[in-house]
């Protein structure tokens, strides 16, 4: 829409179907790159995608040009698709149903960026649980526990 000028920071969070760790180092970057150009492709702005074997996070500069679930929609379809293409696994690769998505102002996306970054080190002291639910707290989401990611710790 002409003369509409915005920029929506949205980290989307979400995890390997079962929170299996599948998403291996020998391979996860390549995944991250293929997210990234997904991103580019709808005409948004990848920020930063990295996690590890059993979650990610998304960062990216949102234009309203497409609806917060459209995108991570797209992210998970054609990633999943792309991931069992490669042949990296024996099984079929999916995403877990559902995701979080947390907003920042402009100031925050340094910050932002760093967290996600140093998701490795940052997990060897904080479980995958502890850190969705902090999420959850931090942003003052309401949820029902049974809707919730499947947890293995």
């Amino acid at each position: 829409m002409a003369g509409t000028f915005s920029q929506i920071y949205i980290q989307y969070v979400f995890t390997v179907k079962g929170r299996q760790n599948l998403m291996q180092k020998p391979w996860r970057n390549e995944v991250f790159k293929y997210i990234a150009g997904i991103i580019k492709a709808k005409g948004q702005k990848s920020i930063i995608v990295n996690g590890v074997a059993d979650h990610i996070h998304v960062f990216v500069g949102l234009r309203p040009s497409i609806c917060i679930s459209d995108l991570v929609r797209d992210i998970k379809n054609n990633s999943s698709k792309f991931i069992n293409e490669q042949g990296w696994l024996k099984g079929k690769f999916s995403w877990q149903e559902g995701y979080g998505a947390f907003s920042y102002a402009h100031s925050q996306i340094e910050n932002v960026y760093q967290y996600i970054l140093n998701q490795e080190e940052h997990h060897r002291r904080k479980t995958f649980r502890e850190e969705y639910l902090d999420f959850l707290q931090k942003f003052e989401v309401e949820y029902d526990k049974k809707y919730l990611f499947e947890w293995l710790d």
